[in-house]
């Protein structure tokens, strides 16, 4: 069977080359292919690095075959060979242990505090009210952060169905709100109280409990829990 031809990368106008690409508009916008062409650097004389990427993919059956490949087995694809191989290994285990850093680092929440900590720097020199949403597991750890709105809080932006709808998502056990307030003053409005109350309703309806609202100012903070308002 004729080896395959493709075009040396250098060979490509810059903004089609994977490393160029990911320079300009990062490692977001690359396919599989292009992402593990880099990993790869250099082709053969029969294929380009994108090529092989693509062999080894169509070979292995997709990212997860590669990732679970022996050396050997990454070396016996003409092309590869060992040290291929373990560069190929070896950044798969990086990206192994990233994945199981990750889960470890999944931060808890036992307090308010610990939402003030994990939000206070993204939101106390904000200009805008951000609604956001921490989404929970049973043993309160932090599943996802979710930004709900953004502009003047009112009960018309903040509607149970778009708060609760990442939570069923995610399978969240509970959850808690917080937003900002551009003035510095963390005090509760009425419109808060409002919301807060409408949201721990739906939150029985479904079955996902609201656990607190914290309200965030300049490195100063509410709960609304704390002062008996939920």
């Amino acid at each position: 069977m004729p080896e395959r031809y493709t075009v040396a990368i250098r060979e490509l106008p810059c903004n089609e080359r994977p490393r160029e690409r990911l320079q300009h508009y990062g490692a977001s916008v690359l396919s599989t292919a292009e992402l593990l062409a880099i990993q790869l650097r250099i082709g053969t004389q029969e294929r380009s690095a994108l090529g092989l990427a693509e062999l080894l993919l169509s070979h292995f059956e997709g990212l997860r075959g590669i990732a679970n490949a022996s050396i050997e087995q990454l070396s016996r694809v003409k092309g590869i060979g060992p040290v291929k191989a373990v560069e190929i290994a070896a950044a798969f285990e990086l990206g192994k242990r990233l994945a199981a850093l990750s889960e470890e680092a999944k931060p808890v929440i036992h307090s308010p505090q610990d939402v003030a900590n994990l939000l206070l720097p993204e939101l106390r020199d904000v200009k805008k009210e951000h609604f956001k949403a921490i989404l929970l597991d049973t043993k309160n750890q932090v599943l996802k952060i979710v930004t709900v709105s953004v502009g003047t809080l009112d009960s018309s932006l903040v509607h149970p169905r778009e708060v609760y709808k990442d939570a069923i998502l995610a399978s969240a056990a509970s959850l808690i709100v917080a937003h900002n307030h551009p003035s510095g003053d963390p005090t509760p409005s009425a419109e808060d109280k409002r919301v807060t109350q409408r949201l721990a309703e739906a939150g029985q309806i479904v079955g996902i409990d609201l656990l607190d609202h914290i309200i965030i100012g300049d490195n100063r903070w509410v709960s609304l829990k704390e002062r008996g308002l939920l």
